[in-house]
This record gives structure tokens, C-alpha cells and sequence, in this order.
């Protein structure tokens, strides 16, 4: 006997005697609420007050602020998708009072408006939450990674190119003037020989005109008059492109043509295992409890130059100095560990070669023996002892400066004879006697290093941050999707990162609830 089919009653030109609320819609412990809350009690003042008067009415800031961050919580980041999500998502058009801002607002907003003033708002967000106990701004752990620019991958600009081509230009204008030099060597009084030293387009222009004077009334080759019409047309336009491009690159050896302020970067290996050379940034980020606490952003491609920078930010906008910084061996130079201990920051921080250190005292096979840092040193007469207990004596010292300006001390010290040593050809190659070079400042500060790092304290604050930082970065690149930038300069970029850093603090913060 088959059994009758009831449907649920469906009728679209049903009436209600109330219309319906959009806050009955929304879940109370939905993300969007924590959102909305959040954002309420930040001061936006400042934000406000960047509004001139006149002229129509502006959408409200922190609308556009709440919306925003709840986008990029939810993976939204093309203003055009925010646009349609405002239209059609009834969280959207509830967090938004259903004002229906365009792309175009959203993304002047997002790129203008916000400019000089997230990284305040943020840093209010993780004060409120560090009140509330989720996390502590006592104990950092640092970590980079390098995200994607929107740019072009192929149009770049290296500063070994632009050197190269100068080089050529000058090279080419000496071998004109060397036909110029031929040309008078019959003569008795030849031209003034112009200055190459000075490259820039009016010098440039000058040294051709000088040129042309002087093969003016002569008989000259038709390819070295080709080569002069080119120069003229060319070179002094092309001194100028290269002396921008360097002024853009400052210290970097490269950029991109379509966001000059990206720099080419070494990211990870994709699905093919293939190293990718992409245009992009390298984000800092300081975390706590999985928080993030700081970011900054660098155009170079290595950690070890970004670490004071990125304290330094940390210790400006919250007025308040870390009691301990873990970090990994990308951060282990001597200028970083000076300062950390300057500011009298409990350092966790690896130097190169300390897992490798660790696999040597563990097994007791020494890979290279004879390398200085296995040489016997007694600093109360400041001498080393080679593999045979011969005295190297202190032969003097010198300063050296890295890229950063930091001035380092190299001491140098020389065996008194190595002449018979059976030892030597596994010691040294060198002819004369065995000279080596040390950082006493630097030894120093490694040792003090590997005792904190191998100290109860040291191996738990190591094991927490592999799970600390590194977490945070996966949850971005893979949960929230976020592995390209949406808007292009590093000032736009800054913003958001910040947007993205604020969305995952918020949305840890509403699972934790």
C-alpha cells in the first residue's frame, strides 16, 4: 500500500504581518557578530577625520572597515565580489545596514582611505585581545615568508643589467672617441678628450655633440656615422630609464617593471618541484598563541636584515619592549643578536650550523676537524693553537662593514711555522704559514646563544614555534587562500596584509568563543 507524499508548504506571495529582521537571520555566535563588535569598540577617529567636508555624503568608515575584514574572513579580497556579496549575502547586507557601496568605493577605501591608519587599528584589536587574556605581547616568535606581487613575472629589471649596459654606452662612446684620436693622428693639435667618467644624459649628449665637432669637415666611415645618429637618438634617453630604475632599486639587485616596488624572490617549490622566481614581498610577522601581533613588509629577500626593523615597529606601536624573541637560524647574525641584547631581550634565536653542531656532539664524528672554530683559543693571552698545539699569534685586527652599515671586528691570528707539518695539506692550502680569521664579538654571542637555546626554557620556546608562526602562514597561504596580492606598491600592499592579519586574528578569535 504506497503511503501519501506531504510537502512542506511552499507559497513565494505569502505575507507576513511583520516584515522580517536580518539580525533574526544571523546566527549569534556567527563571525560576522564578532566582527561587528570588535570593529564598534575600536577608536576610528583618526580614520574619520581624513574625510574633507563638502560635496555628497561618504559612506561611513567603519562600515567599509567592518565589511572589508569580514570579506577577507570569508576569503572575499576582488572588491567586484564584495560588491555582488553586499547585493546577495545576508550577512553582508545585515554588518553593512544594506548600504550598497561599488567596487570602485571599496577599492579606493581599501587602497586610499586605509592608508597610514590599519596598522593602528590593528594594533587596538590586539591590545583588546591580549586584555581578554588570548594572547601575551611578552613573548614573540618571528618568522618570514614571501608572498606573491600582483606584477608581471616577466618584466623585470636587475641592477647587475643596468650596470652592464651603462658599462657598454661608455665603452662605445671611448671607441668612438679612439676613431676621433685616428683620425687627428696626422695632425698636430687634436681635441680635448671628453669626460667618460660622468654618466647621465646631459653628459652623455654632450660627449656625442663633441664628437660630431670633431669628425665635422671629415671624412668619416658611414657605419661610425650610423653609430653616432644612434647614440644621439638613444643613449642619453636610455642613461636617464637606467639612472631611475636605479634610484627605485636603491639596495636591491632587482624589481618589477609593472609594481617597482616588488622584488624577485625565490618562493617555494611548486606541485611540479619546480623553484619559482616571482616578483613579491617577504612578509614579517611576529605570533603568540597563534595571534599575530605585528607584521611588517621587506623588499629583500633574506630575513637576517629585517629583524630589528620589524622589533623596532613592534616596540613603537604598542610602547612596550618584548620579554623574549624565538626565532630560526635565518636570524642569527651578529648586528640582530647586539641588539636583541641591547634591549635586554631574552634571545632564542639559532645561528647557522647549531643542528649541525648538535649531530656532531651527539655522534662524535667531526666533519671538518680543522676548521677555526674547532682550534683551541686561550683568551688570557689571546692565542690560538693549531691541530699539532702550535701558537698562532694576534697579528692584528681590522673592521669590516656589512650591508646593513653594522661595523664588525675581525681579529686575524698566524701560525709561527708550518714548514714539516705533517698536518699541513689537511689543515690549510695556503703557501706561507696558516692565518685565521675570528669574530671574537660573534663567538661570543653564538655561545651565549647555544645556552639558552639547549636550556629547558630554550627547547620548549623552539618546539612552540614551529606550531607558533609557521601555523599562521599555512592558515593564510592555504585555509584563507591568500598566496597573491590584490593591489600593487608597497604602502597599498601594507594595508592588505594588515586586512589579512586582522581577518585571521578575528576569525581564530570567533572559533576560541
Amino acid at each position: 500500500m504506497s503511503r501519501k507524499v506531504v510537502f512542506k508548504t511552499y507559497d513565494q506571495d505569502q505575507l507576513s504581518l511583520l516584515p522580517p529582521s536580518y539580525d533574526d537571520l544571523v546566527p549569534k555566535n556567527h563571525p560576522v557578530r564578532v566582527v561587528n563588535t570588535i570593529i564598534d569598540h575600536l577608536n576610528i577617529n583618526a580614520l574619520e577625520k581624513s574625510y574633507k567636508g563638502g560635496g555628497t555624503s561618504s559612506y561611513h568608515p567603519r562600515m567599509l572597515l567592518k565589511v572589508i575584514i569580514y570579506a577577507y574572513l570569508r576569503n572575499l579580497y576582488s572588491s567586484r565580489k564584495i560588491e555582488q556579496a553586499l547585493q546577495e549575502n545576508i550577512h553582508f547586507m545585515w554588518l553593512s545596514g544594506q548600504s550598497t557601496p561599488d567596487h570602485n568605493t571599496i577599492n579606493d577605501f581599501r587602497g586610499k582611505r586605509l592608508k597610514g591608519h590599519l596598522k593602528k587599528i590593528f594594533n587596538q584589536v590586539v591590545i583588546l585581545l591580549s586584555e581578554q587574556g588570548y594572547l601575551s605581547l611578552k613573548d614573540l616568535y618571528v618568522d618570514g615568508t614571501k608572498i606573491e606581487a600582483n606584477a608581471n613575472r616577466y618584466t623585470f629589471v636587475w641592477a647587475k643589467s643596468i650596470k652592464t649596459n651603462r658599462g657598454k654606452i661608455t665603452k662605445q662612446l671611448k671607441e668612438l672617441w679612439r676613431y676621433v684620436e685616428q683620425v687627428y693622428a696626422d695632425e698636430e693639435q687634436a681635441p680635448n678628450t671628453p669626460n667618460f667618467e660622468a654618466i647621465d644624459p646631459d653628459s652623455v649628449s654632450e660627449t656625442i655633440d663633441q664628437i660630431n665637432q670633431a669628425l665635422e669637415g671629415k671624412e668619416v666611415d658611414k657605419k661610425v656615422k650610423q653609430k653616432l645618429n644612434y647614440a644621439k637618438n638613444n643613449w642619453p634617453d636610455n642613461i636617464d630609464k637606467y639612472n631611475k630604475q636605479e634610484e627605485q632599486l636603491s639596495t636591491r639587485n632587482s624589481m618589477s617593471k609593472t609594481d617597482p616596488d616588488a622584488t624577485f624572490m625565490r618562493m617555494k617549490d611548486d606541485h611540479m618541484q619546480n623553484g619559482q622566481l616571482k616578483p613579491g614581498y617577504n612578509l614579517q610577522a611576529a605570533t603568540n598563541n597563534q595571534f599575530i601581533v605585528n607584521y611588517t613588509l621587506a623588499q629583500t629577500t633574506a630575513d637576517t636584515t629585517t629583524l630589528i626593523d620589524h622589533l623596532e615597529d613592534f616596540i613603537e606601536s604598542y610602547q612596550d619592549i618584548p620579554d623574549s624573541l624565538t626565532a630560526d637560524a635565518g636570524y642569527g647574525s651578529e648586528e640582530n643578536y647586539t641588539d636583541l641584547e641591547d634591549k635586554n631581550i631574552e634571545a632564542f634565536v639559532k645561528y647557522n650550523y647549531f643542528h649541525k653542531e648538535q649531530r656532531e656532539e651527539k655522534t662524535g664524528k667531526i666533519k671538518h676537524p680543522f676548521a677555526t672554530s674547532k682550534l683551541y683559543y686561550n683568551p688570557d693571552i689571546d692565542t690560538y693553537y693549531c691541530p699539532m698545539g702550535q701558537a698562532m699569534d694576534h697579528i692584528g685586527d681590522y673592521k669590516r662593514e656589512t650591508k646593513t652599515g653594522y661595523q664588525q671586528t675581525i681579529s686575524r691570528y698566524q701560525a709561527r711555522n708550518c714548514q714539516g707539518c705533517p698536518l699541513r695539506s689537511q689543515c690549510h692550502k695556503a703557501k706561507d704559514n696558516r692565518i685565521i680569521e675570528r669574530n671574537h664579538n660573534l663567538v661570543r654571542l653564538k655561545a651565549k646563544a647555544k645556552q639558552k637555546l639547549l636550556s629547558t626554557q630554550g627547547v620548549v620556546h623552539r618546539k612552540r614555534r614551529c606550531w607558533d608562526v609557521e601555523a599562521v602562514f599555512g592558515n593564510i597561504k592555504h585555509n584563507m587562500n591568500f598566496k597573491r596580492f590584490m593591489l600593487r606598491g608597497i604602502n597599498k600592499v601594507e594595508t592588505e596584509i594588515g586586512l589579512i592579519a586582522m581577518a585571521h586574528n578575528l576569525k581564530k578569535f570567533s572559533v576560541n568563543l
